[in-house]
């Protein structure tokens, strides 16, 4: 069974984001609590309680004795939903739902697997595990704190079903052939080794291209030819001699 918790609360009269904004400047978060039979009431609880809170429990399925300021008694809560600031992810409102004893009710467990499977021990296998939890639906007392699975007899290609797992007395709402794990071949990839063809063009491609040799070289020869003899400057002229 799921460990039960603690948690006082206050009732609030303002409501709206102006009364929500100041009251978690000072400390508390806005909440609300709800059920069948019951009208919804605004509440406020200290952030710093909330917080420890939901760092030890599994929020969906743990039930929670929650202690109202001005109420005579206790009683128990499941919280349905917590609202969080989209990037500094502190929580800015709480839902509380207010259970039966003797009413069956909707809730998500946490699956565990437990062991090596031999897929993985003997043929380097990898376990992938593709639900972490399944919804059930129990009386409030029946709640399980988790669901516990055997996977070492798991070979490569097998998998691990929701009916397969021992839920007890409690009953399974996820189809029963919905897959919980399976060990598959590890993953190889293969590296092809590259032909003659491929090795010679890659050597051409590696091979740097100069950029106008051709013309360098032609530059160069025509700088160095000597003028032909009465062409160009330099070249001597005789005045014509006298008659």
């Amino acid at each position: 069974m799921v460990e039960q918790k603690k948690l006082q609360a206050h009732k609030r009269s303002e409501t709206g984001k102006g009364p929500a904004g100041r009251m978690r400047d000072e400390g508390w978060i806005p909440a609300v609590v709800y059920g069948r039979e019951h009208d919804s009431e605004p509440l406020r609880v200290q952030e710093r309680a909330l917080d420890s809170l939901l760092e030890e429990i599994s929020v969906d399925n743990t039930l929670i004795n929650l202690d109202v300021e001005g109420e005579d008694e206790s009683f128990r809560v499941l919280i349905r939903e917590v609202q969080r600031h989209p990037w500094r992810r502190n929580v800015q409102h709480v839902d509380f739902f207010r259970i039966k004893e003797d009413e069956a009710i909707r809730v998500e467990v946490p699956v565990r697997l437990v062991g090596t499977p031999e897929g993985v021990r003997e043929e380097d296998g990898i376990l992938q595990q593709a639900r972490h939890e399944i919804e059930v639906e129990c009386l409030p007392n029946e709640i399980p704190e988790y669901f516990e699975a055997d996977v070492t007899e798991l070979e490569i290609g097998e998998s691990l079903h929701v009916g397969d797992l021992n839920t007890g007395s409690v009953k399974p709402l996820d189809d029963l052939d919905l897959t919980i794990c399976t060990v598959v071949p590890p993953s190889i990839v293969e590296v092809e080794e590259p032909g003659v063809e491929e090795e010679e063009a890659e050597l051409e491609e590696m091979e740097p291209e100069v950029i106008g040799e051709a013309e360098e070289e032609e530059a160069e020869l025509e700088e160095g030819e000597a003028p032909a003899e009465g062409e160009g400057e330099g070249t001597e002229v005789r005045p014509e001699e006298e008659l």
